[in-house]
């Protein structure tokens, strides 16, 4: 039982990280090379992998049930407690209602083709809302079981989207150097967030229980998984078109139509869409099921089914109005979404385990190799990311989107 848990919470964490973000990751880093592409990429994981781990070292002293609501209350204090709502609440609304929005205007288009008949706009996000909302209020082991699903059907298309583009890779253009060094510190945001599952961590502990040794196999396992995955998308993206013709693709769906023409197979357009509908739905997943034990957590809610469905309301109701009455607010939050995982993935796991252990009360249970050198470090790329994001918005150096 245990070991099935284990299976689903990685794929849960691989699920919540690969999300339709993944497909923007060549576009984003096209102007930096293979090479200088992948060090980012490898530093991204080390970093979100080490403060994942150092959030099992505070949930090892806590209740199995406790979110990031109660460990941030009960070692930072009331300051602390509203940084780390603020953070959790702005970034995983933001989110939710870009999935709601996003994949409601696919699922929209979808039910148009197959009734023949034109469906109001509104009627996918309301129906996609109402889909996830019914899943994660079922529980984390439904959400597990639906997740293992769709995750095998993702891994499929992506493997057989490898398998017709690995013909057409060509080796000199992963020599490719960057072409300015202002793009280097453009690409590090975005490619730091496609790493972001850390909101999820919290509900996975709860699912599995205090388990250490089979919560670190699922945080480095979850986690690798996407690392392999985004080298392979990198190798195959940066590989089959040239550094400048990848800097030129028009977006997401230039950068799809010239891949289908340059390996003469329309499948391709197919292969992307179907992925992206799938990584968008296993990252709603991940994303809702821990803002919904957040919220859980914050007031006090049972696992009773009337509770169950309030906690659903306040979870799933915002971002369902945000994404259909104000659609430029969220996009506009957006913008910000990486500095609010740096405060939720970065900041706040290192300044609680730093003050835990300060106390020295607990001694005897896991310990995340580094010590104090090993916080310092993951706090000031933190501070690079957030400078990054905010040179990126004031103009100073190019914006990726």
């Amino acid at each position: 039982m245990l070991k099935n848990k284990t299976l689903g919470s990685m794929l849960i964490v691989a699920g919540t990280t690969i999300g339709a973000g993944m497909l923007a990751l060549p576009i984003a880093s096209a102007g930096l090379g293979f090479t200088t592409a992948l060090i980012l990429i490898l530093l991204s994981w080390l970093l979100m992998t080490y403060t994942a781990l150092l959030m099992l070292e505070l949930h090892q002293y806590a209740s199995a049930d406790a979110t990031l609501n109660t460990l941030a209350k009960s070692i930072l204090g009331k300051r602390g407690q509203y940084i780390a709502n603020f953070a959790m609440i702005f970034l995983f609304y933001a989110l939710c209602a870009a999935y709601i929005a996003g994949g409601g205007t696919q699922l929209q288009e979808k039910m148009s083709n197959v009734l023949g008949i034109e469906v109001a706009p509104q009627a996918g996000s309301i129906l996609l809302a109402i889909l996830v909302a019914s899943v994660v209020t079922a529980g984390t082991s439904t959400v597990d079981k639906l997740n293992k699903m769709l995750f095998a059907v993702k891994i499929t298309v992506l493997a057989s989207l490898f398998f017709v583009l690995s013909p057409y890779v060509h080796g000199q253009h992963l020599l490719d150097m960057p072409i300015q060094q202002g793009l280097v510190l453009s690409a590090i945001p975005v490619i730091f967030t496609s790493f972001g599952f850390h909101g999820s961590i919290p509900s996975i502990v709860k699912y599995v229980g205090l388990d250490i040794k089979s919560l670190r196999r699922v945080m480095m396992f979850g986690a690798a998984l996407p690392l392999v995955i985004y080298v392979f998308w990198q190798l195959l993206s940066q590989g089959v078109m040239s550094q400048q013709s990848l800097m030129q693709s028009n977006g997401l769906s230039g950068f799809v139509s010239n891949i289908s023409n340059i390996a003469h197979n329309p499948h391709i357009s197919t292969f992307v869409t179907v992925f992206a509908d799938l990584a968008l739905a296993t990252s709603f997943l991940g994303v809702s099921l821990g803002l919904f034990d957040f919220f859980a957590d914050a007031f006090k809610k049972g696992n009773g089914k009337l509770d169950r469905s309030k906690t659903a309301l306040i979870t799933f109701l915002p971002p369902l109005g945000f994404a259909l009455f104000y659609p430029k607010g969220f996009i506009m939050a957006l913008g910000y979404a990486a500095i609010a995982l740096v405060i939720l993935a970065v900041f706040l796991p290192v300044a609680m385990v730093w003050s835990q252990r300060k106390q020295g009360l607990q001694t005897d249970g896991y310990q995340v190799r580094g010590g104090s050198l090993g916080l310092a470090i993951a706090a000031l790329c933190g501070l690079l990311i957030i400078a990054a994001q905010m040179l990126q918005m004031t103009g100073v150096i190019p914006s990726l989107g």
